[in-house]
């Protein structure tokens, strides 16, 4: 089964969830002592993503151009909208930070980074899926930690990490065949990087130092494609 590797990743992403969802009964300072810790750890996960950038130009081009695109689509607020919607439709109303935050914080996450690409073309090309399975294991983990205190919201990040490795997967042998790998892994190291800035963004949210719409700079995931492939042809 060519999609293998990503159906395992989502149900581990899901398990680590309702297995976090069983930590969220500590008392409220402990919870937000722990609140601050994964914020800390979140920026740390986003500042060495950044490093992976070889042209950082590129990823402050990417972010400015993402976020002036996210806020005239309104990213952040129809996000919130979905979240206020499902949170409506589950048996309690109650659910901490918010679902939207729980499902941006772990899609950003699960997504951003060359595991995902990296499996999901392996699994398509090669069928080997265990890059996505390893993969899934560390996504598994990790929602235990921010289901803990997030809320259920990790879990619907599964969808989006489904649908985002599926396509790639599936569209390997077209990737393969038409971006040259200079230009592949020229793109993951500065996808990752323009990504890895907006985990940052993310972790200082947890920790309560700023109020970012961290949404609105998630356009600037696809406008890096565009600038590296401009860059790469060009220059």
């Amino acid at each position: 089964m060519v999609l293998f590797g990503s159906i395992v990743n989502v149900i581990l992403i899901i398990l680590g969830t309702l297995i976090g969802r069983f930590l969220n009964n500590i008392p409220e300072r402990m919870k937000e002592t722990v609140m601050y810790g994964i914020g800390l750890a979140v920026a740390a996960i986003g500042i060495q993503m950044t490093f992976e950038s070889t042209q950082i130009l590129i990823v402050i081009i990417s972010i400015v151009i993402g976020a002036l695109i996210g806020e005239w689509m309104d990213l952040d607020g129809k996000i919130n909208q979905l979240g206020q919607y499902l949170e409506s439709k589950l048996p309690s109303k109650k659910e901490g930070p918010g679902i939207a935050q729980g499902f941006v914080t772990a899609t950003l996450i699960f997504v951003v980074g060359s595991m995902a690409i990296i499996g999901a073309i392996d699994s398509g090309l090669r069928s080997d899926h265990d890059v996505l399975i390893m993969k899934g294991v560390l996504d598994g983990f990790t929602s235990i930690i921010l289901s803990s205190t997030l809320g259920i919201g990790v879990a619907f990040s599964a969808a989006p990490v489904f649908i985002y490795q599926a396509i790639i997967t599936l569209f390997s042998t077209q990737i393969s065949r038409y971006v040259p790998d200079e230009l592949l892994q020229f793109f993951i190291s500065e996808m990752t990087a323009t990504g890895g800035l907006m985990i940052v963004g993310i972790g200082l949210n947890l920790i309560g130092i700023t109020k970012m719409r961290v949404a609105n700079f998630i356009p600037g995931i696809f406008v890096v494609g565009v600038v590296v492939t401009i860059v790469h042809y060009l220059f």
